[in-house]
């Protein structure tokens, strides 16, 4: 901050305060105010980075670090939230490259860089170059953290003292990102070591620990608003944005066969994964900030349509594969946007994949969703509605909006592959392609939930999979059943 009088001095430190008390947005705006006032302080850069990570703004997050890096190169700050971005956006073996660069040079943040490359390792499942660097010791094995990575590197010679060491991680701390982290790791090793009961009730210690209340009701709100809408016909809805016949959009819930439907699609020469891209929610708040969602979409002037279009677009194109000409967009929000992105780009394709509601919703309880945005999670009751939510408004708005829509069976998918992705690429206008049978083979890195089960070939073991938790199901369940 040299150069900078005292009253400009203290700017930096408010911004910081905001983003410790997640008043992420408001942080923005000062990051941005100060950026502008001092475009040569490579800090607000940073500072802009760390409010947009959280909220999975990732391609805005990276123009603000390469603007950043231009004006500092050497700035270990800017290449540590870099490299965090690479990882996330699939670019990990680039993210391992710059880390292990910056490590080399012994930065003062070398404890988080060190976090930050072992991550990249273990999501990117590079086992030996992990357990080589946990071995070579470091600054950042001395903290509480690196317990995780000290027990994924045991599960392979002492399974048994990796569980305990993070069973007895996950109740001692007072980190709630640890617990959740360590508490998950371990309710994942005892479902796998067939300790339903032990796994069921870890999982329900961590969330009472960590996941504060969640308001299901804003959604039950959100989607009666679109289902009265819905029932109106089109009266209120006509699309203004351009075409976009090459964009199309997982519809469904976490845990219910996005991940694999995804690689499979992303094996094709011809189509992109994008990951859970963050353009759908721009796309969203700026409708509700022109005050037209939902109920005023037919206001949408086609200037501010082609304008969130293009936005979309840019960061969608910049994770596309090259040489591919469509994109799919792995949001899994999308079956509650589906009249604003229908408005904004009309001719994108949607793609239904649901599963047995019980096997998605013993896996969503089971995993460690974000405590705030994913907080439903936290109960089978809570889950049951949502899933109930989703199931009314997503064909009614289909049909109603005239989308580029198919819809796809999770269990039919695993069953029939070859028969169940000629359909969604029919509806998407692809020609069929063998490759997409072995989405094993992807090299992609996978950040959700699902990294591991989709290194290996398409298989039916996690179908049916709540039958090991049938007492936490009750009657009200059947219906959906």
């Amino acid at each position: 901050m040299s150069g900078l009088r005292p009253q400009e001095q203290a700017e930096l430190p408010q911004i910081e305060a905001l983003i410790r008390q997640q008043r992420l947005a408001e942080a923005l705006q000062r990051a941005e105010k100060f950026i502008a006032r001092h475009p040569r302080n490579a800090a607000g850069f940073a500072a802009a980075v760390r409010c947009l990570l959280p909220t999975g703004r990732l391609a805005r997050a990276a123009d603000f670090a390469d603007r950043g890096l231009r004006i500092a190169p050497g700035d270990e700050s800017l290449h540590l939230l870099k490299g965090i971005l690479e990882h996330r956006l699939g670019q990990s073996a680039a993210a391992i490259e710059r880390l292990l660069r910056v490590l080399a040079r012994g930065p003062a943040n070398e404890v988080e860089v060190s976090f930050a490359l072992a991550e990249a390792m273990h999501r990117a499942g590079r086992r030996d170059e992990l357990d080589a660097f946990i071995a070579k010791g470091g600054v950042w094995l001395q903290d509480e953290r690196a317990v995780v990575f000290a027990a994924r590197a045991m599960q392979r010679t002492d399974r048994a003292g990796a569980q305990e060491r993070l069973q007895s991680t996950a109740r001692a701390t007072r980190s709630p990102l640890l617990k959740r982290i360590a508490g998950f790791e371990a309710v994942r090793m005892l479902d796998a070591d067939a300790r339903y009961a032990e796994a069921l009730e870890l999982a329900q210690y961590v969330h009472r620990e960590t996941t504060p209340p969640f308001d299901v009701g804003a959604i039950e709100a959100d989607v009666e608003a679109q289902l009265r809408l819905a029932a109106k016909g089109r009266r209120w809805f006509e699309p203004r944005g351009p075409q976009a016949p090459a964009t199309a959009f997982v519809v469904g819930m976490p845990r219910s066969g996005t991940t694999l439907l995804e690689q499979m699609l992303d094996r094709h020469p011809q189509v992109s994964g994008i990951g859970e891209y963050e353009g759908a929610f721009a796309i969203h708040e700026a409708l509700i900030g022109l005050g037209l969602w939902p109920n005023d979409l037919r206001s949408l002037q086609a200037a501010d349509a082609a304008r969130l279009a293009a936005d979309y677009l840019e960061g969608a194109l910049a994770r596309r594969r090259a040489g591919a000409a469509w994109t799919f967009d792995k949001t899994l929000h999308v079956w509650r946007l589906m009249p604003a992105i229908a408005a904004v780009l009309p001719g994108a394709a949607f793609v239904h994949i649901t599963r047995d509601a019980r096997d998605t919703a013993i896996s969503m309880h089971l995993s460690n969703f974000h405590p705030k945005s994913w907080g439903f999670t936290a109960t089978l009751a809570m889950i049951r509605r949502v899933i109930e939510l989703e199931r009314r408004l997503v064909p009614q708005m289909a049909e109603v909006l005239g989308l580029r829509f198919v819809h796809v069976r999770y269990e039919d998918l695993v069953a029939e592959p070859e028969r169940e992705i000629r359909r969604v690429l029919e509806a998407m206008g692809v020609p069929f392609d063998p490759a997409v049978l072995a989405p094993e083979q992807n090299a992609r890195t996978v950040l959700t939930l699902s990294y591991e089960q989709v290194r290996r070939p398409i298989n039916r073991s996690s179908i049916g999979r709540w039958r090991n938790y049938a007492t936490a199901f009750d009657a009200a369940w059947d219906a959906l059943a």
